[in-house]
């Protein structure tokens, strides 16, 4: 019996604790584009990708050019220069794609700015949305912006506008 009672009560305070939770939620979207740091990091970010875009392009272009002329070229080349001209277009092809990696590819160099200039402006975001959360009380705080949908967010559990007013920005209605 005693055993009973101590399970109903222990359930019931672990109920009551999580209906006492708090939840709150941000749009990292809005409080990011409202940092003019955030703003020259995204224009520096696509301005060296739009550079490396158009030098690859022109290494691809090159080629094309290269196989058009080993074209026109191959009925009257001896076979040693026609494979000699292949490998070179092969290897020039190699060559463009290995470059694209490293622009491009999953720890490029796109990857590793990216994570130079915007990596520490959200963490600053982050410790603030912490910070706020832990002062206030909050047990979870979800981003709107994310891949997590919410369907319907109570405008008065909105701390996007604190976040900002923590990192010192000025809130804009």
């Amino acid at each position: 019996m005693k055993k009973r009672i101590l399970l109903i009560v222990f359930a019931t305070c672990f109920a009551l604790s999580a209906f006492a939770q708090k939840y709150g939620y941000i749009d990292s979207e809005y409080i990011l584009g409202n940092i003019p740091e955030y703003k020259e990091a995204q224009k520096e970010l696509d301005r060296l990708a739009a550079n490396w875009q158009k030098e690859i392009e022109k290494k691809f272009s090159s080629i094309d050019s290269m196989y058009k002329k080993y074209q026109v070229e191959a009925i009257t080349l001896p076979e040693n220069l026609k494979q000699k001209r292949e490998e070179a277009i092969i290897k020039a092809e190699q060559d463009a794609k290995d470059l694209q990696k490293k622009r491009f590819g999953k720890d490029g160099d796109l990857f590793k700015k990216r994570e130079e200039l915007v990596k520490p402006i959200q963490d600053r975001v982050f410790n603030a949305i912490e910070a706020l959360a832990k002062d206030r009380g909050y047990a979870f705080v979800f981003d709107t912006a994310g891949a997590m949908t919410i369907v319907y967010a109570d405008p008065k559990f909105d701390l996007s506008d604190m976040v900002m007013q923590r990192l010192g920005i000025a809130v804009q209605k």
